[in-house]
């Protein structure tokens, strides 16, 4: 028997909730992101109005102003989202305990053992979509079909305040005639890819050979051609279960343009700052330092390379960072933001070989002054004490990056692995998130 499955996704989440604490608006186009002024962050979410004018979700501040100057600019406010995001989760658990979060607005639901007592997948459907709007005053696009991928597609396929469901009479008329973009997973590098092979729509890469998707693309040729096919058997998971952390990292948008390795160096100490003291809290340390860097020209690139010794520590991941922009940036442009990422993690009671150059007593201080300069951080706030670098502009040092009040996470569809059906068989294949 097939599962029935729902994709529950909340409609510009952000801007909605902003909107009910906001009707002084009205329908005026509004936005939520960072601090216009001190340019730090992007646009999160858009409301309908705004969207209309072509503000996009992930634009730049500066961006949005120029397509929309009439636009409203709103600071987010996580923890008001996330209380929303709980209260709509309650709703949820009435009908199942088979709950996924994917993000904070966005989660599937395997409402399969409730049909016999509530009603089929679209009564259930209707049901939540009426109890949000009345309850939390916002609005569901909801997609209802036997598999995680069709109902995400149907929750994206109307919107806003729309039901539609994926049945295995209606899916090739609704899903492959769709954009091969359309499809979870196909971004636009995979879409430019797939149209150089003559594949553009959803159908076309059902049809392809899965050696021949696989021969371009990979393992993930053979998972998006099973997508396509709705084949996917990736099980909802249960409500709270958690993922394993694969790393831990932080970026920001400097509040002014950064023009030499000492404003990066700065940056990146605090941002290392951040990084060590949640791997502390985790109780893990890491042997991956990775960076991302983005110029005033919007150019981006990632790097990462291995340590020698596993680390927690502020000094030595904000070092391996530097080193690393070092050896990959010519300063053609000014940078505008910085990111620092520490992966590989173990934890951090394992035994592990120290190298014939690393100083264990020096560690062992700088692993101390991390933990008491996090100490008097919590009790005092976070300028109580920073390093004498800091000092020389207050301006770009004063960003607190563990601040949690900005900080999200969303949750990648194969975090906790994807079980796909080949020749009749079971397969369980992991990406890294």
């Amino acid at each position: 028997m097939d599962r029935t499955i729902l994709h529950s996704d909340m409609n510009c989440f952000y801007a909605s909730v902003e909107m009910l604490h906001h009707p002084e608006f009205g329908c005026r186009p509004l936005a939520v992101g960072g601090d216009p002024e001190a340019r730090h962050g992007i646009v999160l979410t858009a409301n309908y109005p705004a969207k209309r004018r072509g503000v996009k979700t992930g634009m730049a501040l500066w961006q949005a102003r120029q397509v929309c100057p009439e636009l409203i600019f709103v600071p987010p406010r996580m923890d008001l989202y996330l209380r929303f995001s709980r209260m709509a989760r309650e709703i949820y658990s009435e009908y199942t305990d088979l709950q996924e979060p994917f993000g904070i607005d966005e989660a599937w639901l395997d409402v399969t053992q409730s049909v016999s007592a509530v009603g089929d997948g679209m009564h259930i459907a209707r049901e939540i979509s009426a109890r949000v709007k009345r309850e939390l005053g916002l609005t569901v696009s909801v997609g209802v079909s036997w598999n995680k991928i069709f109902a995400k597609f149907g929750s994206d396929y109307r919107k806003p305040d729309a039901i539609t469901e994926i049945t295995r009479e209606n899916y090739r008329d609704l899903v492959w005639n769709a954009p091969a973009p359309d499809l979870l997973y196909v971004g636009r590098a995979t879409s430019r890819k797939l149209a150089s092979l003559g594949i553009r729509t959803v159908g076309e890469l059902a049809k392809a050979a899965p050696d021949f998707l696989c021969a371009h693309f990979g393992k993930m040729g053979y998972i998006l051609w099973v997508f396509a096919n709705g084949n996917d058997e990736t099980p909802v998971c249960l409500e709270h279960a958690a993922a394993p952390i694969k790393s831990i990292g932080n970026s920001t948008t400097t509040p002014r343009d950064l023009n030499d390795d000492f404003d990066v160096e700065m940056v990146f100490y605090l941002l290392a700052e951040s990084v060590a003291a949640r791997l502390r809290e985790n109780h893990f340390v890491g042997t991956g330092i990775g960076i991302s860097v983005r110029d005033n020209g919007l150019y981006c690139f990632t790097r990462q390379k291995k340590l020698s010794t596993p680390t927690n520590i502020s000094d030595e991941i904000a070092r391996g960072a530097m080193d690393l922009f070092r050896k990959n940036y010519d300063w053609s442009s000014p940078i505008r933001s910085v990111g620092v990422r520490v992966s590989d993690l173990i934890p951090d009671e394992y035994c592990y070989q120290l190298d014939l150059f690393t100083d264990p007593s020096r560690r062992e201080k700088q692993l101390k002054a991390d933990a008491a300069m996090e100490t008097l951080r919590r009790r005092y706030g976070h300028d109580c004490v920073q390093r004498a670098r800091m000092y020389m502009d207050t301006g770009l040092s004063g960003l607190d990056a563990k601040a949690d009040d900005h900080m999200n996470h969303p949750h990648s569809y194969f975090e906790r692995g994807n079980r796909v059906v080949k020749n009749g068989k079971r397969e369980d294949g992991r990406e890294e998130s």
